[in-house]
């Protein structure tokens, strides 16, 4: 039986992985402690390790688990940017799960920008204070509103077929156009030209913080910022002053530039550090969540399953579908 150790798991996490472990053969053991150098050691006497997005998998962590005799380590996410791909070349193999739920994702999008615009979440705090007062709970109609996805790979392609039910006119941008049926403009155009902008993009060089002073001046007065993808496509500071201007009219984020120390944990007895967030938490036109966009029962069972057949292919050395390819020797 092989033995798998997974970090910064959650309770939810344990409920799916454990669904699975009589099938593939594995003993799981669950460190609530997020994956970095410090705590890297604990991987020790595992055959494996199991890591997740805001994992701190740097050149030092790799090099500890290598040290520590793990030679797979399985991302049950589809992002890697916390990771050090050229670091783990030759020495440890590097899996994924690329698609577990776009549905998920490109739901919980849409799911905010109708919070963010109707002003549910307000609504809902009023009345079970028995005040049923409309005023300020002003929204808009999406009908005929121009949405801009950034990003057209499965979630994106997903969103924005959401917004054509919605009877939203759409274009996008992609470095690699996947659709015949939408009008592809240049990310600046885009910018001047939609009502809405929808972040569903993977984190670049050339990615990040696409959203800054310069391409914020080419939005549209009052325009609406939507992130389910990673956080530092914005640039935070400069989306802070611009939604304090009013050049923005809303933001709702999923991500944050900075969420690693505070997404997924219990800061309500703490003061936050983090002056940005803060800020942004307390704007009445922003919304935030947690990096739940993902959070259902069908993506954690396809995750989980994903994660464990990524290992078995690993452990019966046959070819890793999902390697993070830059990882192969």
């Amino acid at each position: 039986m092989k033995k798998i150790c997974l970090f910064d798991s959650k309770p939810y996490d344990k409920i799916y992985f454990e669904k699975y472990k009589d099938e593939y053969g594995f003993e799981f053991e669950y460190f609530e402690t997020k994956l970095r150098p410090q705590t890297a050691v604990l991987a020790r006497g595992f055959d494996a390790a199991v890591a997740f997005v805001n994992d701190e998998v740097g050149r030092d962590t790799i090099n500890r688990l290598f040290e520590n005799n793990i030679r797979i380590l399985a991302m049950r996410c589809a992002g890697y940017n916390n990771v050090d791909v050229a670091a783990a070349k030759d020495k440890i193999r590097l899996v994924r799960v690329p698609n577990y739920s776009p549905y998920a994702v490109a739901e919980h999008t849409m799911a905010i920008l109708l919070t963010l615009v109707r002003k549910t979440n307000k609504a809902y705090i009023r009345t079970r204070e028995y005040n049923f007062s409309l005023n300020g709970l002003m929204g808009f109609v999406l009908h005929g509103k121009t949405v801009g996805v950034v990003g057209t790979g499965k979630i994106g392609s997903v969103f924005l077929d959401i917004c054509k039910g919605f009877g939203m006119e759409v274009c996008a941008y992609d470095m690699y156009p996947s659709r015949k049926d939408v009008e592809y403009l240049s990310f600046e155009e885009l910018c001047r030209r939609s009502d809405i902008i929808s972040l569903h993009c993977p984190l670049t060089s050339e990615t990040k913080h696409m959203i800054n002073n310069k391409t914020i001046d080419l939005m549209k007065d009052g325009v609406y910022i939507l992130n389910t993808s990673r956080g530092a496509l914005i640039d935070s500071e400069d989306l802070v002053e611009a939604i304090k201007s009013e050049k923005i009219g809303g933001a709702a984020l999923d991500v944050y530039e900075e969420e690693s120390e505070f997404f997924y944990e219990d800061k309500s007895a703490t003061i936050i550090q983090d002056d940005t967030l803060a800020r942004l938490i307390t704007m009445p036109n922003v919304l935030v969540t947690s990096h739940q966009a993902f959070l259902t029962r069908e993506a954690l069972r396809e995750i989980a399953h994903t994660t464990c057949e990524n290992l078995k292919e690993f452990f019966e050395g046959r070819e890793l579908k999902n390697e993070i390819a830059a990882s192969k020797s």
